[in-house]
């Protein structure tokens, strides 16, 4: 079986190319341009275009990267999340990918254009939606979790494991801490919490509240 000639190898592996592009096109529709450069032919570089953003057209020229890569095997081999711009002003996030042959030499150029014109309102919006007022930035001033008596219970009962001891094994300093860190923690924020501290550590009402001071 004779081995493929050289151009053979290289066409082979622009359509695998064309495969890709036209994959990775169908995967973002509308938002970002896919195209296909064969540099084998520079003046009709352009051979799949998917998501058309620019108004290029399959057949039209390499663009200028292109042709630093037919210049020049040593050129980059990707040129990732450049700056562009469409025809229309539209700003663009770009990336070249060059693919080059057994022999070193690059064959074809895959380049991905993001219209982030569309984004950017996106971007802002979504910063606006999860900033903070300046002045509460950084505190904490509620959680949002339950409260109830089964989280309640969980803490005291680790609080006292972390000292080798039941809640009600405790000693008077110990209940005391862990009365202020359940204060500090907001659990006293539901009406019978109190109480049920006051259970599980086998002390009054009233001595729980003291404990808070």
């Amino acid at each position: 079986m004779t081995r493929p000639t050289g151009d053979a190898d290289d066409e082979h592996l622009v359509r695998e190319a064309e495969r890709i592009a036209v994959a990775v096109g169908r995967m973002f529709p509308g938002l970002c341009e896919v195209v296909l450069h064969d540099l084998r032919r520079p003046d009709h570089a352009i051979r799949v275009i998917e998501n058309n953003l620019s108004g290029r057209q399959v057949g039209d020229p390499a663009t200028e990267l292109g042709l630093r890569r037919i210049a020049d095997p040593d050129y980059p081999g990707t040129v990732q999340n450049y700056s562009n711009r469409f025809p229309d002003g539209r700003p663009a996030k770009s990336t070249s990918i060059g693919i080059k042959n057994a022999e070193g030499r690059y064959v074809a150029a895959l380049c991905l254009n993001l219209d982030v014109s569309t984004l950017s309102p996106l971007a802002l919006t979504l910063a606006n939606l999860v900033a903070t007022d300046a002045e509460h930035r950084g505190a904490a001033l509620e959680t949002l979790r339950d409260r109830g008596g089964r989280e309640l219970r969980s803490a005291i009962d680790a609080f006292a494991a972390e000292r080798a001891s039941t809640p009600r094994g405790l000693n008077r300093e110990q209940k005391r801490e862990l009365v202020r860190r359940l204060h500090c923690d907001g659990f006293f924020e539901a009406r019978s919490s109190a109480q049920l501290i006051a259970d599980q550590l086998g002390v009054s009402r009233a001595t729980v509240y003291n404990y808070t001071k």
